[in-house]
């Protein structure tokens, strides 16, 4: 018995909230673990698949209303995924991925039912930026396929490494979302002052978004950032119109993160816009 689960609520034949002396409350997956169970019985550990517990209430609530809400199906599939991802990137992750993903995937099940598809305006970058995370993403959109017989288009795969990635992360997915724009914003200043459209699949072009991503991350660390001495004056006089177009990109980094620049940023940002403007 001190190993048993005592049921708090069944939330439907699968899914079931209970209790436990070491754990306090956690949420249990089984095959009919839940099925004419009432609130006081006792579940001993052989009868549970998957256990994982919620300790933010908030969360706990979420996932409570979410789960009376979608297919059982998908929600034994969903915390697959989740701990396929905690085993690929051996990390803990959020507790709000296991609302946030299934929420999400249970959405978008639903739109393409309806035959509406979201365009991903950053999927190209966020294969690029979050290469690992979208490697992750194409499997559970694999195991979606294989297990509900749904394929997910592509733009679904990014969406779903953008939710990954904040559950590595542990930042809230509106920032990554805010920086995506930011570097997007930074693309367009760039075509336009150089009068240049960049391939969206050249190694130069992924270069420099990988370079922007990493910069926007150090700005708001506050990291400092060196450089050999002389090098950026070198940049300025050989290269001034890059020079001067990084400069007015680092600007507008700061009035977006509202965080100041380093300085050192400016120069590695001159070198990529000069490698761009040179092959255009």
């Amino acid at each position: 018995m001190k190993d048993a689960f005592v049921i708090k609520k069944t939330l439907n034949n699968n899914v079931v909230i209970a209790t436990h002396p070491s754990y306090d409350e956690v949420v249990l997956i089984g095959k009919g673990i839940g099925f004419r169970k009432k609130t006081g019985d006792v579940i001993e550990r052989e009868a549970v698949e998957k256990c994982f517990t919620l300790i933010d209430k908030k969360e706990q609530e979420q996932y409570k209303e979410l789960v009376s809400q979608v297919d059982e199906r998908l929600i034994e599939l969903m915390n697959d995924a989740v701990r396929l991802i905690r085993e690929r990137f051996q990390t803990p992750l959020s507790e709000h991925i296991h609302v946030a993903l299934t929420d999400h995937v249970g959405f978008a099940l639903k739109r393409l039912e309806q035959g509406l598809e979201f365009n991903n305006p950053f999927l190209i970058e966020t294969q690029a930026l979050y290469e690992k995370e979208f490697e992750v993403a194409e499997e559970i959109v694999d195991m979606i396929c294989d297990r509900l017989g749904i394929e997910l288009p592509e733009s679904e795969t990014g969406f779903i490494a953008l939710h990954i990635h904040s559950a590595v992360t542990r930042r809230h997915l509106a920032e990554i979302r805010q920086h995506s724009r930011l570097i997007m914003r930074l693309i367009d200043v760039v075509e336009s002052s150089l009068k240049i459209r960049i391939d969206r699949k050249s190694l130069d072009y992924l270069r420099l978004i990988t370079h922007l991503r990493y910069a926007i991350e150090r700005t708001l660390r506050g990291e400092d950032v060196s450089i050999p001495e002389g090098f950026e004056e070198l940049l300025q006089t050989q290269y001034p119109v890059c020079y001067n177009l990084a400069w007015k990109l680092a600007k507008v980094m700061e009035r977006s993160l509202n965080r100041p620049v380093h300085p050192a940023e400016i120069s590695y940002l001159t070198l990529h816009l000069q490698r761009l403007s040179h092959k255009n």
